[in-house]
């Protein structure tokens, strides 16, 4: 099976600078007025940098690591200019990044031991959980795959209108029932369907609400316990989705659904529209998830695999 390849090269890279130009333009002013004036990084720099951090939607706890790092390497190196102090962000902030085992370009995951692949995408509405999955099913398909969507989310007519809008524009196969039908029921037939037709991706959308949690995660370990009738292992993935432009309540919805469910994979989106993309560090810290995909635009192809090293060189460029 032929591997899955996103942007790469300059391509991706001038792509990514520019969805970040909002939260890159906010932190660096910041980050220029807390060393104003001052040539070494002390405790006054040190404070201000932690204000930065926070305003940027870090998160007190991230950011509270990354000024220990800094306070550590500042009582041993005696004297640390400010000049230095970007690259010891740097550093830092890639080395709090969840580690993306999946890699820049390629996905290894979805090879001939796991056929179909089973991806359940969880999230609140409004987060642009349809529309990534739209995005995922092109680039799959543009990669050589066959892709199933399973229209799970059966609570709201208008999300299964909006799958099948982008079934028929991406070319994915699609799996529904009528409003209102049992979701787990869905996803067992999107399944049986992918796994009768040789089927390569199965993408399986999931109602987003989060105002009673208990039914919350009852559905969703239901929706798991009936697709692994059909494919033991399944989901191999389970793809929480945050809107990057909701700052703190990203965090929120990260706690509700990591408590729901066993979220191994996360998708950062809208934030080319922000200021806020430093939520992308924090969730990415506090919750030990790798962010596996960041949205930074509307068009099908603004859909980047997350490489830590290049959305840190592009903060910091």
């Amino acid at each position: 099976m032929a591997a899955f390849k996103l942007f790469s090269g300059k391509g991706k890279k001038d792509t990514l600078d520019k969805g970040l130009e909002k939260t890159k333009e906010s932190v660096f002013s910041k980050l220029s007025r807390a060393v104003a004036g001052k040539s070494r990084v002390d405790d006054d720099v040190l404070d201000n940098l932690e204000e930065v951090l926070i305003s940027s939607d870090v998160g007190v706890n991230t950011t509270l690591k990354i000024i220990d790092k800094l306070s550590e390497r500042v009582a041993r190196d005696k004297f640390l200019g400010t000049a230095e102090l970007n690259m010891i962000l740097k550093e830092e902030i890639v080395s709090l990044l969840k580690e993306n085992e999946a890699g820049s370009d390629t996905e290894p995951g979805i090879n001939d031991t796991k056929t179909p692949y089973v991806i359940m995408v969880v999230g609140v509405n409004g987060v642009g959980k349809t529309t990534t999955i739209g995005k995922l099913a092109h680039q799959f398909i543009n990669a050589g795959q066959k892709v199933v969507l399973g229209a799970a989310d059966t609570f709201r007519a208008a999300a299964i209108e909006q799958l099948e809008i982008w079934a028929q524009r991406t070319g994915a196969d699609l799996i529904k029932q009528k409003t209102g039908s049992d979701p787990a029921s869905v996803a067992f037939d999107a399944l049986s369907s992918a796994k009768a037709n040789n089927a390569d991706v199965v993408i399986i959308d999931t109602a987003g609400r989060l105002h009673n949690k208990i039914n919350l995660m009852n559905e969703l370990s239901k929706v798991k316990k009936v697709m692994q009738k059909v494919i033991p292992e399944a989901p191999h993935e389970i793809l929480l989705i945050l809107d990057g432009s909701t700052g703190q309540n990203a965090f929120e919805q990260a706690k509700q659904f990591t408590a729901a469910t066993e979220v191994n994979a996360l998708a950062i989106t809208k934030l080319d529209g922000t200021a806020k993309g430093g939520v992308v560090i924090g969730v990415s810290d506090q919750f030990k998830i790798p962010v596996k995909y960041i949205g930074i635009g509307e068009g099908l192809d603004d859909l980047l695999k997350f490489d830590r090293e290049q959305f840190v060189s592009s903060l910091f460029q």
